[in-house]
């Protein structure tokens, strides 16, 4: 059925429609749908889960609800955002975005919303009104494309949405027709980076005005640009030192940066493996699916207040004492709290403090870290440990070979082998594990004293447990104290910032590049202020540059 339906679909929009297409040779969806584009772009990068959220709800406000699953995303050197310039779109991935696209056409459209996301009114709804549409397809496109929409695209589009409104007998259904085809165009599920000639530098090439306008909102914003931005493009004011400053400046100050702070943890922490994680209910069964998607928001907003709220040292999310939690969330902790929340409302948020000295203290402490790293019924030193690695420190971890024996690592009622660190000794005792666990375990130990699901215990099958650790040479007692190793340690800020220029660029910064070492000097200058940080980037040259391969296969393409 759902295939006739598209079949139907299709037929209704004609020789019109925009048609989506397959490459046969890498499967990426193509700029195929018309033949307007300007040029042909250096580089792709597909929307997020996230950025596609949020981009359809500033084009059309945030109580356009989007249900449906998205193409799975692929994690590159740590971080989804590198991961996104290589995914494919699979036949299934196509049919994912097509229903979407037409759940968000049939609310932009029904009658709670018409008035408020239309620009105008149909001569009569039963019948095609080509001015309206082309009001309605021009205000759209340039949030949607990222830039305007040339007079052919919108005429293409005004003629589909018109026959199929004729066709239907209902302008507001030619009107979701079109939207919804536009939301499947590669034009909005991509992100372009296309190249021009730089006056500044005969010879050479610089991203267009809007490329640029567009890289640097969804580094800042996790979104399309607004129409400042855009504006900002139009004039060229964006390509002048001053005019980015000032575009930089508006966007770093504006509440939406919260949405790129929250969407970068979420990938820089791992977030996205959440949806495996289950955890043995006879064990844990306070740990529901509301405490698992609570407890990610726990450290979102822990992170928005510390770094954006309190302008907070970055480096001080690792033992922060301040926090949020729910009346679902607390039991976890152990923490009494009471919410007078009335009976199917949503849980309140409460802000809440953790006494100084407190092992619960900072992000690493919280369940979104120690339960989304360890298996459904005991703990993982060793997850947690990879994780801080590679995560929080950017040391890469080995993968193990591929038959190691577990036996002792997973039978925790072994009457010999009582706790984890017992087991894994034995288990370290097999040539082939030393190496890798030589590297995770002594920190990922730091935090047994928190249990599969984030309980705070100091025993396991009735014996103490040993939280002692050592990290870069340096010795340490339990989670306060590998917090306050980590907090010191300079790999974690320099992580940090590599991370997050990744997220906006896509690629890793090259480690001796001099404009490079000026941000993190920066960086370190500003007491690891991580809004300051993304100022910094977003007003350096390197977030707009390709790399060097992608300008040298584009060298040859005519920009028109």
């Amino acid at each position: 059925m759902k295939t006739s339906n598209r079949a139907r679909r299709l037929l209704l929009l004609g020789a019109g429609l925009l048609p989506l297409a397959l490459a046969s040779s890498d499967h990426r969806v193509r700029a195929a749908d018309d033949a307007a584009t300007a040029a042909e772009p250096a580089q792709s990068i597909r929307l997020s889960p996230s950025q596609y959220k949020q981009s359809i709800a500033d084009i059309f406000g945030g109580h356009i609800a989007i249900a449906g699953r998205f193409e799975p995303e692929e994690r590159t050197e740590g971080l989804l955002a590198i991961g996104a310039r290589q995914v494919s779109v699979s036949s299934t991935g196509v049919e994912r975005y097509d229903d979407l696209a037409r759940g968000v056409a049939a609310q932009v459209v029904d009658k709670d919303h018409r008035d408020t996301l239309l620009p105008c009114k149909p001569k009569a709804e039963n019948a095609a009104d080509e001015a309206c549409a082309r009001d309605f397809i021009t205000a759209i496109g340039e949030l949607m494309y990222r830039r305007p929409m040339s007079s052919a695209e919108v005429e293409s589009k005004v003629k589909a949405s018109s026959e199929a409104a004729n066709t239907l007998h209902n302008f507001y259904a030619g009107q979701a027709a079109i939207l919804s085809d536009m939301l499947i165009s590669p034009k909005f599920l991509f992100r372009y980076r296309v190249l021009e000639p730089d006056p500044n530098h005969p010879g050479q090439q610089r991203l267009d005005a809007y490329s640029k306008a567009s890289a640097l909102s969804f580094f800042l914003w996790n979104s399309t640009p607004d129409k400042m931005l855009l504006k900002a493009a139009e004039t060229g004011e964006i390509n002048t030192k001053e005019g980015l400053k000032r575009q930089v400046d508006r966007m770093v100050s504006s509440p939406r940066v919260e949405g790129a702070v929250r969407a970068f943890f979420a990938d820089m922490l791992g977030f996205s493996e959440f949806e495996t994680v289950a955890k043995d209910p006879q064990f844990f069964p306070r740990y529901t699916l509301t405490v698992k998607d609570q407890s990610q928001e726990q450290t979102l907003r822990t992170v928005v207040d510390h770094l954006i709220a309190r302008q907070g040292d970055y480096r001080d999310l690792f033992t922060t004492p301040h926090t949020f939690l729910t009346s679902s969330l607390a039991p976890i902790y152990g923490v009494p709290l009471i919410d007078k929340t009335d009976n199917g409302q949503p849980e309140h948020w409460m802000p809440y403090s953790f006494q100084p000295g407190d092992p619960r203290a900072g992000i690493l402490a919280q369940a979104s870290f120690v339960a989304l790293h360890s298996p459904a019924g005991r703990t993982s030193p060793t997850g947690r440990g990879k994780a801080l690695r590679e995560n929080i420190l950017c040391q890469a971890v080995p993968p193990p070979p591929g038959n190691v024996d577990f036996k002792f690592v997973q039978d925790t009622s072994n009457p010999v082998y009582k706790t984890t660190r017992d087991r894994l000794t034995a288990h370290r005792s097999e040539a082939m594990c030393a190496g890798c666990h030589k590297i995770t375990d002594p920190i990922g130990l730091a935090l047994e004293n928190f249990d599969s699901a984030g309980g705070y215990r100091t025993t396991e099958n009735g014996v103490q447990i040993d939280t002692s650790g050592e990290l870069s040479g340096v010795k340490f007692d339990g989670p306060a104290g590998l917090a306050k190793v980590l907090h010191d340690d300079p790999a974690v800020t320099s992580c940090v910032a590599k991370k997050a220029f990744a997220f906006g660029a896509g690629q890793l910064p090259a480690a001796n590049d001099a404009e490079w070492v000026g941000i993190q000097k920066k960086f370190t200058d500003s007491h690891y202020n991580f809004v300051e940080l993304l100022r910094q980037i977003a007003l350096s040259d390197l977030l707009y540059k390709l790399p060097p391969s992608k300008v040298a296969a584009a060298a040859g393409q005519s920009v028109q």
